[in-house]
């Protein structure tokens, strides 16, 4: 049964693991010690930013906050899904350390977690794609956790190092997932830096640092957050399905669009080493556009293709 394990670990030890992760993970990983109630303090950010989403009333709103809002929510969601999910986690294409490097820092803005975790989760996810196993699967465990609630769990915490023995060698990706919040903190204060100059220099937008940091970090990340995660609800709930898998994963035009390219999960699921998840020419994938200008730019390469059979047996009527 769900508990409240607030005694599994002592309060300057939560504290600490807000700025280093991979404190405890030991305890963490005892489910017998540790149970699998929700980790209260270390998810007190998480609620905190749901909350800081009703600041409008005292900050107001600007044109401008907004404009950067929607951008950041988009430069961000390429991020994740270019980078975290299509890099990280499959290795769909190549690109230099320097190059890995950028992108992990980048995808890191969208705070949802290290590159190293974000990739084992993701790999575990499809080992066990709606099993019991599967954290966030609407079939096993129902809508709101498989939305959100799977990240306040204790068993959810722990970056799980036999996921990404690929990863782990590289020095600098274990730093930004060890210490995970460095990216959100100094991305927030670029936002509040961002608002502060904006006031000074352009008063006549109307927007100012405590502006800008709740509609250009807060409001921006939690919708982020949410629309990242109905490929773990919707997509698995409301769709179609050219491709037989094994799990529930389905094709759904509408998230695809709101997520630059994921809600084509039915097909990712049937062939996950694709670059590209809009399989056919008419299904939008945003982020394999986006893909494909870096490697016109050579920051990227060796993207991976649908191969011709998978094509085939997903649409055989329309080649």
């Amino acid at each position: 049964m769900t508990q409240f394990a607030l005694n599994a670990l002592s309060p300057f030890r939560y504290i600490v693991r807000w700025f280093d992760s991979w404190a405890q993970t030991r305890n963490l990983r005892k489910k017998n010690k540790v149970g699998t109630g929700i980790d209260v303090l270390r998810t007190l950010p998480f609620v905190v930013m749901h909350l800081a989403c009703l600041a409008p009333i005292w900050v107001g709103w600007s044109p401008i906050a907004l404009i950067v809002a929607v951008s950041f929510y988009y430069i961000r969601m390429f991020a994740l899904t270019g980078f975290y999910h299509r890099y990280f986690s499959h290795r769909t294409f190549k690109a230099s350390r320097v190059m890995q490097f950028v992108m992990a820092v980048w995808a890191g803005t969208a705070v949802q977690r290290g590159p190293l975790w974000w990739a084992a989760h993701h790999r575990h996810h499809h080992k066990y794609s709606d099993q019991p196993e599967d954290v966030h699967s609407p079939t096993q465990h129902g809508f709101w956790r498989s939305q959100m609630t799977w990240v306040m769990d204790f068993r959810s915490q722990p970056t799980q190092l036999e996921y990404v023995k690929d990863l782990r060698k590289y020095p600098e990706l274990v730093f930004l997932d060890r210490f995970d919040t460095l990216v959100p903190i100094l991305f927030a204060g670029f936002m509040f830096g961002l608002g502060a100059l904006l006031e000074a220099v352009a008063p006549g937008l109307g927007t100012n640092g405590w502006q800008m940091l709740i509609w250009g970090f807060v409001i921006s990340t939690v919708v982020l957050f949410h629309c990242t995660g109905t490929i773990n609800s919707l997509s698995h709930m409301f769709g179609k399905r050219p491709y037989k898998t094994t799990d529930t994963s389905r094709n759904n035009v509408w998230l695809a669009l709101l997520t630059m390219g994921e809600g084509w999960h039915n097909n990712h699921h049937r062939y996950m080493n694709s670059t590209r998840q809009g399989f056919k020419w008419w299904q939008i994938d945003i982020t394999w556009y986006g893909l494909l200008f870096l490697q016109r730019l050579g920051l990227i390469r060796e993207m991976r293709p649908v191969p011709a059979r998978i094509l085939e047996e997903g649409y055989p009527s329309d080649r």
